[in-house]
């Protein structure tokens, strides 16, 4: 079966080197990388059998996921500075001891989400993490193509929360389950990851199951602090009374009173008034350790 390594070498940890000894791990009989934006999307649906295995950060993960065709397998190697999606499937952080376990492990099938069509691997938002999304690609990337670290998403986050002076009410229709202020939809715990921190927004989460969504109905500056307990822990969200949870969908819809910017896995896709959030079960064959 053969192998085809897709590379991003403007993620963060992406060198020729690194390109070179992921290749050899895995055995690639041949190296695709990416000139632009999409490009993966591309480049994934050339691809007619195998396995692909991903070099990049998360928003090439996204783009091979939208392009890749159906029995397919595809591998993740970390080479952004958070890669959410191959850490939340237990692949090691550093790239090389990924690619050889993957060339070593098995095929797992996992369900993917959608919103609005787009595919997303493991996490999708409207509100506030969109909005930290988009500020940190506003901050551009450095000489060599390199997106900023995660003091400067510490940063970011800080400021926006003293913008809004931590108050944010609520402005998003999920149909048919109630009010909130922003809202962070997965299928698959962690939602993502500070640091070397999991957030666990939807801790009840699988990757076989559907779309969990959870979405607090205001925020102020005295409920933070128990919101950010909620993610660190994955606990004592079932006690809550002013949160709207949602577990294990097929299909949500949201429904904003302004225009909101949506994220899907980390990337900034726009504003939206309204989206459309499906569950694609048992969408693709995946490689984990």
């Amino acid at each position: 079966m053969a192998t085809t390594l897709i590379v991003n070498p403007y993620a963060s940890r992406v060198t020729e080197e690194l390109t070179a000894e992921v290749a050899r791990a895995v055995r690639a009989d041949g190296v695709l990388r990416t000139e632009r934006a999409g490009h993966a999307t591309e480049l994934a649906a050339s691809v007619e059998g195998g396995t692909i295995v991903v070099l990049s950060g998360d928003g090439g993960f996204n783009e091979v996921l939208n392009g890749v065709r159906p029995g397919v397998r595809v591998g993740f190697v970390p080479g952004g500075g958070t890669s959410v999606l191959p850490r939340a499937l237990g692949v090691p952080r550093e790239p090389v001891t990924a690619a050889h376990a993957l060339a070593a492990g098995r095929a797992r099938r996992i369900s993917l989400g959608r919103a609005n069509g787009r595919r997303f691997g493991f996490s999708a938002g409207v509100g506030l993490d969109a909005e930290l999304v988009r500020r940190m690609e506003a901050r551009g990337r450095d000489a060599s193509g390199k997106r900023p670290g995660d003091a400067a998403f510490v940063a970011t986050a800080a400021r926006l929360l003293a913008e809004r002076r931590a108050r944010f009410d609520a402005e998003v229709d999920v149909v048919g389950h109630g009010r909130a202020a922003f809202v962070l939809v997965a299928n698959a715990d962690p939602y993502t990851y500070a640091g070397p921190l999991p957030l666990h927004a939807t801790p009840s989460a699988t990757w076989e199951g559907g779309l969990d969504a959870i979405g607090p109905v205001r925020v102020r500056a005295r409920s933070l602090p128990r919101f950010l307990a909620y993610a660190l822990t994955g606990r004592g969200l079932d006690r809550a009374r002013d949160l709207v949870r949602i577990h294990d969908a097929d299909r949500l819809e949201l429904l904003c009173d302004r225009p909101l910017p949506l994220q899907v896995d980390g990337e900034d896709v726009g504003d939206v008034t309204d989206v459309v959030l499906e569950c694609e079960r048992a969408a693709v064959e995946v490689l984990v350790p």
